[in-house]
């Protein structure tokens, strides 16, 4: 990397100067060397520590005040890591030796704000990227973001990389007489904890792992929650056999078809739960790891809502129809009373209202079009990390390709820069 610190001691100014020239760039215009990263949670990270390990550094943007806003921000207390943590670590550090199996939320904030000073990552808080635009021109990105005082700036970059994820912007579904409920619609994004719900009628619209979880939280706090399930779902004990669900499906895939894994995991589940499907917990006709490929639908690991559901302290409705006073109808005809909702309906990407890309990006969801593991790099400089649907471990592959794509070409330029640069002064 000798070379980038040549090119910026001696020509950074001028190629500068150059691109203002061509651009008319305005005076907030900022110049990058490296990468521009756009999104500071654990993805954003990821990509900037293994460019760092390289020698490539990163300027980060982050539109929230802190790093992993959506852990820090939009989460309920009593979450953990719904997968043990050797699976959730990022590259180039492993959690601490102390931290549990399965690390809370709070750990896991802790472990990322100690991986950002590990390899010297500051993000620039508060500032929101409105656009990011390839110009052709100068074959640069251009990349205009707007800070807490509403100060507009340009940064000009050889390479972009997304790292908002697949969870920027909350899923809130449109429901008939919302507006006339009277009682409290949120989503799990605004959750925190079941003791504002105590002794309370909730009900829980969504039967992934956020929505169980809530249900059961509820629980805990002597609230009385109603479970929304209008999908088939996969339930999973999130251990088996002494190992963890994840961890024993993965080493299985490495000698058998995923058919066969997905057999051996439903077949142990219904000696361990039994059979959902009495519950109001209807299976989906492809296995949880097939399903999962195929549409990116994660099978929810238990960690004790199925056994709320069988005693009753947590039941198990239909789809909403609508809303009136204090009242729900399912789509089955019947009505009860809630004094609360809450709506864990998920969250989607936002990568098409700011990326004026239509070829790496679907406008449709905001995701890479292209399938894992090739989502994760598109034309002319630009990346995705955090899109794979697979999670952390996803995220830290893809981070890690991305950096050895970057340093790549990173070398060729700066080989061809540095062979300009003597031919035309012998001298250097």
């Amino acid at each position: 990397m000798d070379y980038l610190r040549e090119l910026e001691g001696k020509s950074a100014h001028d190629h500068r100067r150059s691109i203002n020239k061509k651009t008319k760039m305005p005076p907030t215009c900022r110049f990058v060397a490296g990468p521009v990263i756009i999104g500071a949670g654990p993805s954003g990270l990821a990509a900037a520590a293994c460019l760092k390990e390289r020698g490539i550094s990163a300027v980060v943007l982050e539109r929230c005040n802190c790093i992993a806003s959506l852990w820090q921000l939009k989460t309920y207390d009593r979450l953990r890591l719904h997968l043990p943590k050797c699976f959730c670590e990022l590259p180039l550090l492993p959690f601490p030796q102390e931290f549990p199996n399965y690390p809370s939320k709070q750990q896991f904030v802790e472990y990322l704000e100690g991986y950002a000073r590990k390899f010297e990552i500051r993000p620039i808080f508060n500032e929101t990227v409105a656009r990011a635009e390839y110009d052709l021109s100068v074959g640069m990105w251009r990349v205009r973001s707007v800070g807490e005082n509403g100060e507009e700036r340009e940064w000009v970059s050889r390479w972009v990389v997304v790292a908002t994820g697949e969870n920027a912007e909350s899923v809130v579904p449109e429901i008939e007489g919302r507006e006339e409920f009277g009682g409290a619609v949120v989503h799990t994004s605004l959750y925190k904890s079941g003791e504002g719900f105590r002794g309370k009628r909730v009900l829980v619209v969504g039967c992934g792992n956020s929505g169980m979880e809530v249900c059961l939280d509820l629980c805990n706090h002597h609230a009385s929650p109603s479970l929304v399930v209008k999908d088939t779902v996969h339930v999973l004990p999130r251990e088996m056999l002494g190992k963890s669900t994840f961890g024993l499906s993965m080493w299985l895939l490495k000698w058998l078809p995923i058919r066969l894994v997905d057999r051996f995991l439903l077949i142990v589940s219904w000696l361990i739960l039994g059979d959902t499907a009495q519950f109001g917990l209807h299976r989906p006709p492809l296995g949880p790891l097939e399903l999962k490929n195929s549409s990116g639908k994660t099978p929810v690991l238990d960690i004790g809502t199925l056994a709320k559901i069988k005693s009753g302290d947590i039941k198990v409705c239909p789809a909403v129809r609508r809303l009136t006073r204090h009242t729900v109808e399912f789509i089955n005809g019947k009505k009860e009373n809630f004094d609360a909702i809450i709506l864990a309906t998920g969250y989607k990407s936002n990568v098409p209202s700011w990326l004026k890309e239509r070829e790496m990006f679907s406008e449709r969801d905001g995701l890479p079009r292209r399938p894992f593991p090739n989502g994760w790099k598109g034309e002319s400089g630009l990346y995705a990390v955090g899109f794979t649907k697979r999670g952390l471990l996803g995220a830290s592959m893809d981070a890690k390709k991305i950096a050895e794509d970057i340093e790549r070409c990173w070398i060729d330029e700066g080989k061809h820069l540095t062979a300009l640069a003597r031919s035309l002064s012998p001298e250097l």
